[in-house]
């Protein structure tokens, strides 16, 4: 299943699965496009929830979204249940799922959980979202063997650990935490997707394990080098926008790349991406960048379809965009409108 301080890509009820692109990569965070509905309202000292009940034993998909449920609690029956969403409520702990062994799906995003908790039984879970919520440590994953995707963005997490041993994982969102350090991601070759937006990470380091990442997000951090990519080869998304990065570098190994987001950095010349012969998003708005040289310099980009370069001292030349595209005539877009 957006840029600020945090496709299969992400999702069907999990709309973080695909970074987008809105009007410009200024307008992205880390991983998903965090404009999240009304945070829920705390119930009164009253304690104004309402009740999970359940009618149809039968029943393969559950949708209780926004419906101030306080407590997970009479889903005994469902035993075919294959799809659980909780959105939106006031649920305060994880309990009363021992039983739905047969569940892939499991929603509860922004709810009141504090602690990850009372998953063992639930082996077959696929996607597990935990997103706005207010948890603090990744625990209680031990027994999820067969989860593919694991969103856990928007809380107060301070430390990646303890999933390192999920061998099927593709998809990790821990945007908008607490991160300081890109670490215990090792073994995770299966891993597709990784979104560390918006968080306090200074440095990229400890990915060479993930051979397979084809998505990796770390807009809004505390970046000031682009380095240690050389073992993702498969990389076609490459989200860096908001950070301190001075120069274009290190991407001798990235030759699928397909999308390259620098908006928002402190570059002053566009160079070493020549040789990615299959870049065709290129966002570099909000930077230095003066010399139309550097326009020259991507001429043999030629899949090269998309430029942001608004608000760099080469945009106030009343000429721009013409300039733009009778240097690179190939271009679709120029900033957020299509050429013509």
């Amino acid at each position: 299943m957006a840029g600020n301080d945090n496709q299969d890509i992400p999702m069907a009820n999990n709309e973080a699965d695909e970074v987008p692109k809105g009007d410009g990569p200024a307008n992205k965070t880390g991983n998903r496009e965090v404009s999240p509905p009304p945070a829920a309202t705390p119930p009164s000292v009253a304690e104004d929830t309402q009740e999970l009940i359940v009618v149809n034993e039968n029943t393969e998909e559950l949708d209780l979204n926004h419906g101030r449920i306080g407590k997970i609690e009479n889903l005994e029956p469902l035993r075919k249940l294959e799809r659980l969403y909780l959105r939106w409520n006031l649920i305060k702990k994880i309990e009363g799922l021992d039983t739905l062994s047969t569940l892939v799906e499991l929603e509860l995003y922004d709810n009141q959980i504090v602690v990850i908790e009372n998953l063992n039984n639930l082996v077959n879970l696929q996607t597990l979202d935990l997103s706005f919520n207010r948890i603090k440590e990744i625990t209680g994953l031990e027994n999820l063997l067969n989860l593919k995707k694991l969103f856990l963005s928007s809380n107060k997490i301070a430390e990646i650990k303890n999933i390192n041993h999920l061998p099927k994982l593709e998809l990790l969102e821990l945007g908008d935490n607490r991160l300081r350090e890109i670490k215990n991601l090792e073994g995770l070759s299966t891993l597709k997707q990784l979104y560390l937006g918006k968080n306090k990470i200074s440095q990229i380091q400890n990915v060479d394990d993930l051979t397979n990442l084809e998505i990796l997000v770390l807009q809004s951090n505390r970046l000031s080098k682009i380095e240690n990519l050389e073992q993702l080869t498969n990389l076609e998304q490459l989200y860096l926008s908001e950070n301190g990065i001075t120069t274009i570098e290190n991407l001798g190994s990235q030759g699928k790349l397909q999308t390259l987001d620098m908006a928002k950095n402190r570059i002053t010349v566009i160079e070493n991406v020549r040789h990615i012969s299959t870049l065709e998003e290129l966002w570099l708005n909000d930077n230095q960048i003066a010399d139309w040289s550097s326009i020259d310099y991507l001429q043999e980009n030629k899949k090269l379809a998309t430029i942001y370069l608004e608000r760099n001292p080469l945009a106030s030349d009343p000429a721009y965009r013409r300039k733009l595209k009778l240097t690179l005539p190939w271009l679709q877009q120029i900033d957020a409108t299509l050429c013509r």
